[in-house]
């Protein structure tokens, strides 16, 4: 299967899992809020995250294994690609055993140091039966989704996931509406998701030629520990908002969080969906030194996700506020309604998307210990200024932290590009970066003009007015972006339209 042709089978996939797990991430909420309240979704969101957090023992070896793998795959090395994989099952086998007892370590001091109202029992149990899913996943899972993806066939991979998922829903719906509780319900949750890692695991054994009894005297995995830095600040900015809200504020407003997040994350994986094949493009051609055909591919990918992060999340911006107060409708235990937080939480999102194209040539490329006193500082950023303004400005002041923390790092990223690896002038960043601004401050002066004001306001707390709404506020983004990037970037915006027009003719 040509490069071309794979890449759209895991753009695709990826992009229909990411749109099957916001439709569900929208149902499945909403029935824990309306049947169980606010703070047991503050209290299943503050779990999942303590539980995210034996990711940081990952220490980024997976994305080194991925980068170990491109060029043996490229040139067809059984025996290499063996050695890469069984070092790499080692490595996630004894990282299952430590899951093990950091969940029995949680189970004890979490209903202490979390600021909930629930019992001990109640709590302990909810950890226990949400953790069967990770334990799975690192054990059985993990190091054949790595494999594929490096292989450009991630698709395999997406595919599961999307068919758990929507069993998942299914599942978790019919429960609900039969009035189980919410331990059944996420145990059932965490036994359908282990069945992702067993059709991985079915499927290499089918189509690799690996031997899994392959011995070697020197370590495979080149870098093995230079993904520290990389992997643990992800970790910290995906998930330190949700900790430091349970530790130094309550589940009420890990709950609001979470309803925003489901939002936000769901844009943010939607973009991030579209990136799935592109990595391991990247790293063959840079495993083969295609450089001319690289900074070309590059620049495209550049404009493609900064104008698409713009356009989906300027449209967001627009409209995440009127949805909450559609999705919350009739919740009234917590004010959901927190316009400057919306927005904070917003940017945050957008600079993860914004920051990609840098990131992704940086992992592609090896990179792991010539960046990562950028992953370091960033993470410090993320968690000092978090903690230190939650007390002052509580959801405010988290979302502040990932902000700046973003910010700081897609500017130090995209630099480190221009100097290293393709050499991209970093001149291109900066006028990307113009154009992304004037889009955005643009759509909102328009939206918020006295004599058109009105035009964008919904007319009634109802889903219907907010799709009248996101109509008119979508229409309004896609015109400014269009026009700007017409001026900016003409050459672009014509080959998209002479591409478009030879597709509809054929």
């Amino acid at each position: 299967m040509e490069r071309k042709k794979r890449l759209a089978l895991n753009t695709s996939t990826s992009l229909l899992y990411q749109v099957v797990t916001i439709i569900c991430g929208f149902i499945l909420p909403r029935l824990i809020l309306k049947s169980f309240g606010s703070e047991v979704n503050g209290l299943v969101n503050s779990i999942t995250q303590f539980l995210a957090i034996i990711s940081f023992l990952e220490l980024g070896v997976g994305a080194v294994i991925q980068s170990s793998l491109y060029k043996p795959l490229a040139e067809k090395d059984d025996e290499q690609i063996s050695r890469v994989i069984v070092s790499g099952q080692k490595f996630f086998s004894k990282l299952a055993k430590i899951l093990t007892a950091y969940v029995v370590i949680l189970m004890v001091s979490y209903p202490f140091i979390a600021n909930q109202k629930f019992g001990f029992v109640y709590t302990a149990t909810m950890i226990g039966v949400m953790s069967i899913s990770s334990f799975a996943q690192y054990y059985f899972g993990i190091i054949n989704s790595l494999l594929l993806t490096s292989d450009q066939k991630g698709y395999v991979s997406y595919i599961s996931q999307t068919v758990t998922l929507v069993m998942n829903t299914a599942a978790c719906f019919m429960l609900i509406k039969l009035g189980s509780g919410i331990h059944v319900v996420k145990l059932v949750t965490s036994l359908i998701y282990a069945i992702r890692p067993l059709i991985l695991a079915i499927y290499v054994r089918r189509h690799y030629n690996l031997n899994w009894n392959i011995k070697y005297t020197e370590e495979p995995i080149k870098q093995k520990w230079n993904g520290v830095a990389q992997h643990v600040s992800a970790v910290i900015l995906d998930g330190t908002d949700n900790i430091v809200l349970t530790i130094f504020s309550n589940l009420k407003d890990v709950s609001i969080y979470s309803v925003y997040s489901i939002v936000t994350s769901g844009v943010k994986q939607l973009l991030l969906s579209m990136t799935n094949g592109i990595q391991a493009l990247i790293g063959e051609m840079w495993a083969k030194q295609e450089l001319d055909e690289l900074k070309e591919f590059f620049g495209w990918i550049e404009w493609i996700l900064h104008t698409g992060t713009i356009l989906i999340f300027g449209i967001t911006s627009a409209l995440i506020v009127p949805f909450v107060e559609v999705y919350t409708k009739g919740i009234s235990d917590v004010n959901y309604v927190q316009p400057l937080f919306a927005i904070l939480i917003v940017i945050a999102n957008a600079g993860h998307c914004l920051r990609l194209p840098y990131n992704i040539m940086i992992l592609a490329g090896g990179h792991y210990k010539q960046t990562q006193n950028n992953y370091i500082i960033a993470s410090a950023l993320n968690i000092i200024i978090s903690v230190i303004a939650v007390k002052a400005w509580g959801l405010v002041g988290v979302a502040t932290g990932t902000v700046i923390a973003m910010f700081y790092q897609t500017v130090w990223m995209a630099w480190y590009d221009s100097k290293n690896l393709i050499k991209w002038p970093f001149k291109k960043f900066l006028k990307q970066i113009f154009v992304d601004v004037v889009i955005v401050v643009l759509v909102h002066l328009i939206i918020n003009l006295y004599f058109v004001k009105t035009w964008f306001e919904m007319k009634s707390v109802t889903y219907v007015s907010w799709i009248f709404l996101a109509v008119k506020i979508s229409i309004l983004v896609v015109l400014i972006s269009v026009v700007i990037n017409t001026i900016f970037y003409r050459t672009h915006i014509r080959s998209v339209v002479k591409k478009s027009i030879n597709k509809i003719k054929k």
